[in-house]
């Protein structure tokens, strides 16, 4: 958490909810969630505002309108552009998850949305592929808008919760200590996250070494 304090030493809560809003934006209107999922902005904020930085009633209002406008923004760009979008390297680069969340949206429809909002890359992509099936926007926006408020309720609290319990471990423990088991799990979750990336890689070069969709490429 003294992390955190260095990172907004000194900025003011309005662009500290800039930024947050901006890069929650940016995920799907940018497709910049391949590189910088946005849950991370709004975990952070969650942490932020148990330190007493953000208001916790600002912050969800925010992150929830950024949400919905960026996920629409990516859902106009999928209905104008379809399949030319489907050309782009950053799409061909992720083949596999473009095909995953196809199959989904054939599967479940509009409710395709909310499902893909708790998955990193899904989320960016989604809205635009959403948009090149010309799903009805009406349809969208409902389960756009629902999804988007679980989803920054969840990881909101979530970094809330998680920063308020690491102020009272410092308090029990001392904060050296709290520092290093902070340090420790964040590692853990990095070497994880890694380990992940690499499987999903390589089961990916695998499928299409085969010729064969990713999910049958799995046993």
């Amino acid at each position: 958490m003294e992390n955190f304090n260095v990172l907004v030493d000194g900025l003011p809560p309005a662009l500290i909810y800039l930024l947050i809003a901006g890069l929650v934006f940016a995920e799907a209107a940018l497709f910049f969630g391949f590189v910088f999922p946005g849950e991370t902005a709004i975990v952070v904020g969650g942490v932020l505002a148990s330190q007493g930085k953000l208001s916790m009633p600002v912050l969800l209002a925010v992150a929830v309108v950024a949400a919905v406008v960026g996920d629409s923004v990516g859902y106009e760009i999928g209905r104008r552009y379809g399949p030319r979008l489907l050309e782009t390297k950053a799409m061909k680069r992720h083949e596999s998850k473009v095909g995953k969340a196809q199959d989904l949206i054939r599967r479940r429809g509009a409710f395709a949305v909310f499902i893909g909002r708790f998955t990193a890359l899904l989320r960016a992509l989604m809205p635009a592929l959403v948009g090149s099936s010309k799903l009805p926007y009406p349809k969208f926006l409902a389960y756009n808008l629902i999804g988007g408020v679980a989803w920054v309720a969840t990881f909101t609290f979530g970094g809330y919760f998680a920063g308020a319990a690491f102020e009272h471990a410092a308090k029990l423990a001392g904060r050296g200590l709290a520092i290093g088991l902070a340090v420790l799990a964040v590692v853990a979750l990095i070497v994880w996250s890694v380990r992940r990336h690499r499987r999903e890689a390589a089961e990916e070069a695998d499928a299409r070494a085969e010729g064969v969709p990713l999910e049958q490429s799995r046993p």
